[in-house]
This record gives C-alpha cells, structure tokens and sequence, in this order.
C-alpha cells in the first residue's frame, strides 16, 4: 500500500478531528483548547514536543528511522490554526456558534498535519531524516510564523532544517483536489497605511471658514490609485485598498479629523520600498492643495511569499506522483493574499502549495472565497493533503541523503 492508500483509510478520523476544530475556533496567538486537541493527537506517537513560551504553538520533531546520524537533516511542514473574528453563516452541523470562524481552513490544514505526523510515524523507518511539525496560531495578522522562528523552530531538531513546505486550501478558485504552486512569488506582501487629516472644524452651511478633512481625505483615496495606475508597471502590480474610513459626528458639521486605512499588497521587494514613496509624496500634495495637515504611517504586515526554485518544482513533482498527472496546475500568477509563512522561506528554501477544497456541486468560479462567512471546504481533501504533506517529507529526505 502506497502512503496515499493509508491516509485514505484515515479520512473519517481527520474529518471527525477537522469538525471537532470547526466547532471550537479561536483567534489570534492564545490558542488554548486548539493547542489541548493537538497535544491530545500527538501524544500516542511519541514525538518530541515542544509548545511556545509566547504564543500556544506546538513543535513536534520525529526521528527517522534511516537518518544518518553523522550528517543528520531534518524537514519542516507547517499548519496554522488560528481562525477569523467572522460570524459563520454555513449552516453546517458544526458550525461555530462562538462568534468565530475557521473561514481560511486552518481547522484542515491542521488536521491534515495531523494525519501526515501518524503517516510519517508509521513509516518512520523509511525515513532519511528528521521531520519538525510545525502547528502555528496567530496566522491571521499575528505574525506567528515571526514569534515561532524567533523561538527557534527552524532548529527544533537540533540543526537547521534543509527544507520547508506548506499546505492552504481553497474554498473556490481551483478545482476539488487539485495542487498549484509556482516558483519565485507565490503570495505578495502586505503593509497597512494609516492616515489622519486635520483641518478646522465648522457649520455645515459656511465650509469656507472651516478646512474640511473629509473633502481632502476623500480626493486622498482616489487620488491613490491614480498614484498606482500611472507609477507602477501593470506586469509588477500593486494593489491599494481602503478599507476604513472614518470622520464625522453630525450631517451638518465640519470635523476637526478625518481618518482612513488601506491594505497595500505588492509582487516584488522592489515596490515594496517604492510604494512608501510614492503615496507619501501623493497624500503631502493633497493634502498641502487642502490646506491642511496630514499624518501618514506604514506598518509592516507580511513579507513577500517566494518560493524557491527548486522546492516548488519539487514539490510540483511529488503531486503529480502522489494525487496523480491531473490533480496538479501550475499557478499562472501570484495570489494577492498574504501568508507570514514568508518569514520562514527568508531563512530556508521551501515551498508553499494551493490545494483546491471546493465541495462537489459548487462552481470553484463562483463559490465563497476564503474568509467569507459562507465559505465551505470539502473534508474529502483531507487524505490528500496529509499525504502530500508526508511525501513533502520523505522524498526530500531521501534526495538529500542520495
């Protein structure tokens, strides 16, 4: 029987543990009762374990039974688990009812690992080295990858891992079961851009005895992507969005403040540094046309996602092994969502893998995308992702050792 064969004769337990996760989501770096159901999991393998001292992270190493102990190399797999303040609209038997939701399918993710850690266990003794499971709250705006790596995860086996893969499932815009990755550029980068206009409060009915912030702050937001459209190149993009916008107690009153906040994505370190600039000197020049003040702050969110070369068409080559020719697509372009797994792939090769999770009778065209409160994923992905996540291991293992 192939390691594929096995995790299918896993898929009701994972399924079982995903619902269980579902039902329970929690948010942020405190993962508690996650971190209590992932221990439970763990412990009949005996793994070495280790959980963080900032954050409910749990590292779990595994021995391989044919590592060379004069030239011992370990492989990492990472699961985030954290989930979304989104009120869930699924209407699934175990939808969360606490006010959260597991909307980007981290509870899979880590059921999927999971599964890979009792595959990998079983056949530990093919193994040519070492695995790190790598089970990671507070990836949603957290930066737990960051907290993670600065505890040390790269070398929980006690060396520097050679290799790092990760695996995200997709509620829609794959087909079900299908694999993508890319090499270079996977994920952009993500900053925030914080802005506050002041001007000089006034009545509504003599706006020329006032300067109003919100007629500045207005022209600041459009004026945005004209600063996009005609200063960046349409073959690197950026991508601008204001998501908050706040100014204003009454309809007939001139605020003293206006303020707004945008996500800035980019593709290349290049406009990461650029875009800082360039929307700087746009929202000064607005701002001085306005005749009022304005402050401007960029705060680092995630880092540019690229994967290496030689892992994604690694990674590529073991999915097509594993899940078959046709169960693989390669990835046309980066996606302009980000993933602090970034912080990982800064300090070793590695690649990070889509896997389509829409359910059956869904469009993957039209179903809800990751992060709605209607997004549903298909449990039946489950043995595929623990496989491919174990076969990540073993083979690059194994071609490290020939």
């Amino acid at each position: 029987m192939t390691i594929y064969d096995d995790a299918r004769q896993l898929e009701d337990e994972l399924a079982a543990f995903r619902a269980e996760l579902h039902a329970d989501p929690e948010i942020g770096l405190q993962l508690p009762r996650t971190q209590a159901r992932v221990l439970r999991e763990l412990e009949p393998l005996g793994l070495e374990i280790s959980v963080g001292r900032a954050t409910t992270s749990v590292v779990a190493v595994l021995r391989g039974g044919a590592r060379d102990e004069r030239q011992p190399r370990a492989v990492l797999l990472r699961a985030d688990m954290d989930a979304l303040p989104v009120r869930e609209r699924t209407g699934l038997d175990f939808a969360s009812e606490n006010g959260a939701m597991h909307a980007c399918g981290h509870d899979l993710h880590t059921a999927s690992l999971i599964g890979a850690a009792r595959l990998l266990h079983h056949h530990r003794d093919r193994l040519a080295g070492d695995v790190v499971f790598m089970f990671q709250p507070g990836e949603e705006g957290y930066d737990g990858a960051g907290v993670m790596v600065n505890e040390g995860v790269l070398d929980a086996a006690g060396y520097r891992v050679c290799a790092a893969f990760a695996i995200h499932v997709l509620s829609a815009g794959l087909p079900n079961g299908v694999v993508s990755t890319r090499s270079g550029p996977v994920m952009s980068s993500s900053q925030r851009l914080l802005v506050r206009v002041d001007g000089q409060g006034g009545h509504g009915s003599m706006p020329h005895r006032a300067k109003d912030p919100i007629t500045a702050a207005a022209e600041m937001v459009t004026s945005l992507q004209s600063t996009v459209t005609r200063s960046f190149d349409v073959f690197d993009p950026v991508v601008v969005t204001v998501g908050q916008f706040q100014a204003g107690t009454r309809h007939n009153v001139i605020p003293d403040h206006a303020e707004f906040a945008a996500t800035l994505r980019t593709f290349s370190t290049e406009n990461s540094a650029k875009i800082r600039a360039d929307l700087e000197r746009t929202l000064r020049g607005v701002a001085d046309a306005h005749d009022v003040g304005v402050d401007v702050r960029f705060e680092e969110e995630t880092l540019l996602t690229v994967n290496d070369e030689f892992e994604a068409g690694f990674a590529a080559d073991v999915a097509r092994s594993v899940l078959g020719e046709h169960s693989y697509r390669p990835m046309p372009h980066p996606l302009a969502a980000s993933e602090d797994f970034s912080r990982v792939l800064t300090h070793v090769p590695g690649a990070f893998l889509t896997l389509g999770a829409t359910p059956p009778g869904m469009d993957p065209a039209t179903a809800p995308n990751n992060h709605s409160a209607y997004a549903v994923f298909d449990p039946a992905v489950l043995p595929k992702a623990a496989a491919l996540y174990a076969e990540l291991a073993l083979r690059r293992l194994e071609h490290e050792s020939a």
